[in-house]
């Protein structure tokens, strides 16, 4: 079964008396360990599919299983134990702390963890598995530095250990690189690359072309439905390695 199987999603809002569909039959699998940009214009429908395979929202009608769990069927807590066991987040803003250390900021979604092997931590445990993933995002000399001691880009590499702390399954990055400069956006989309090939699966939104080329795979939606669905044979072509299987657009 694929890590994310997406079956006939159907997202529908009430606009006044019209009712509009940001998602409208949208089917997709998405496979453990791929790197996938999800791309499109503003109301194409790239966010909505996000916040359904981020858990933070349900579908009107269809499915969406991640990891063999099916969100449609899910109550608040059940969707919020899902996000924290399997998902960790970056977004386009830090959202750190900002009088808080590099650290207590990675730390800090430890003490909410309320399933699995790292429930229940200690602080000193907590910080002890904080100091580890930022040493993975290579800022180990950077524990005890509050965000303002930091650049933007090493303000994001904190984001994104912290994103993987509660060691999760999927990375969801939500246009991780506008706020940055495009030197540092290469330095943070090069970090994703390598934890990507470490076997982390990563999914990307964004808008600008040159993120999405570090993907493997391109997924670009347009008035709520899958567009088009390809491979990114330019990066196959830089990633021999890597082999992704082939993939059919739904929608």
């Amino acid at each position: 079964m694929s890590f994310i199987q997406a079956r006939h999603l159907v997202k529908t809002y009430g606009v006044g008396e019209q009712l509009v569909h940001a998602l409208n039959d949208v089917s997709v699998d998405i496979e453990q360990g791929e790197f996938v940009a999800i791309v499109g214009a503003s109301g194409s429908g790239k966010s909505t599919f996000m916040n359904m395979i981020g858990c933070l929202d349900q579908p009107s009608s269809g499915s969406c299983l991640i990891a063999g769990e099916d969100i449609a069927k899910m109550d608040a807590n059940a969707l919020a134990s899902l996000r924290n066991r399997r998902i960790g987040f970056v977004f386009q803003q830090f959202n750190l702390l900002a009088r808080t250390s590099a650290i207590e900021n990675v730390a800090l979604p430890l003490l909410y963890a309320r399933d699995g092997a790292l429930a229940g931590l200690s602080k000193q445990d907590r910080l002890t598995h904080a100091k580890e993933r930022l040493e993975q995002v290579g800022l180990g000399e950077r524990l005890l530095n509050t965000p303002a001691q930091l650049s933007g880009g090493q303000q994001q590499r904190v984001a994104i250990a912290r994103a993987l702390v509660n060691d999760p399954d999927l990375i969801l990055a939500d246009e991780p690189t506008g706020a940055l400069d495009s030197k540092t956006s290469a330095e943070v989309m090069e970090l994703l690359t390598s934890l990507n090939q470490q076997g982390m699966t990563v999914i990307v939104v964004t808008h600008e072309p040159d993120v999405a080329a570090y993907a493997q795979r391109v997924i670009t939606f347009k008035d709520g439905q899958i567009l088009s669905d390809e491979k990114n044979t330019a990066r196959l072509a830089r990633l021999p390695h890597i082999a992704t299987p082939d993939h059919q657009g739904g929608g």
